[in-house]
């Protein structure tokens, strides 16, 4: 049966471990980009408007699994540095997830072992979904078949004409003018 502590594990997983997940995963794309010498990194957490920019990470009002990363340019562009960046989320979470069930079965993080275990599921869940080569509702490919894509063929097969990962610059200009056309919606409301 369902009861308030099932509810109260719900809330702890949506409101606080999925965040720090997804955003964990966002930070696998900045680690491997910084590596590889990347122009105007961004990390954005959620959609709509902005609460807070500092420096590379953008935070915004509305839900956190809507987040991404996002660059103006890379040095070295050949296949090696693509699929390095598009496994940098996939390796983050693996990594993490196997040292934090490491530290669970050597009795390190027993005291709050429902916390941890669930941890290493969400972990886990965005892995399988990054890892294994699909293509996204909207016709992207996911991560996996970015990887597969640039390993067989060398470079992108889809036809959609959206970069894989949006630039900063174009992101930016894009919330300013949605960030206009809401303003004017609330002049015209009031």
């Amino acid at each position: 049966m369902f009861g308030f502590s099932d509810l109260l594990s719900v809330a702890i997983s949506a409101f606080i471990i999925l965040p720090i997940v997804v955003f964990l995963r966002e930070s696998g794309y900045l680690i491997v980009s910084k590596i590889l010498g990347v122009e105007n990194p961004r990390i954005t957490i959620g959609s709509g408007p902005r609460i807070f920019k500092i420096g590379i990470f953008d935070v915004r009002k509305y839900y956190h699994l809507y987040s991404w990363f996002s660059y103006d340019d890379i040095r070295r562009k050949n296949k090696f540095t693509y699929v390095f960046i598009y496994a940098g989320p996939i390796l983050v979470n693996l990594l993490l997830a196997l040292v934090i069930n490491a530290l669970l079965a050597n009795g390190i993080l027993h005291e709050y072992k429902n916390f941890w275990e669930r941890f290493i599921f969400y972990a886990f869940y965005y892995v399988l979904f990054d890892l294994v080569p699909m293509k996204t509702l909207n016709g992207m490919p996911n991560n996996g078949m970015i990887i597969y894509e640039m390993l067989r063929y060398g470079k992108r097969t889809d036809y959609n004409q959206q970069p894989f990962i949006p630039t900063t610059t174009d992101v930016e200009k894009e919330y300013q003018e949605q960030m206009k056309q809401i303003k004017k919606k609330k002049e015209v409301q009031e």
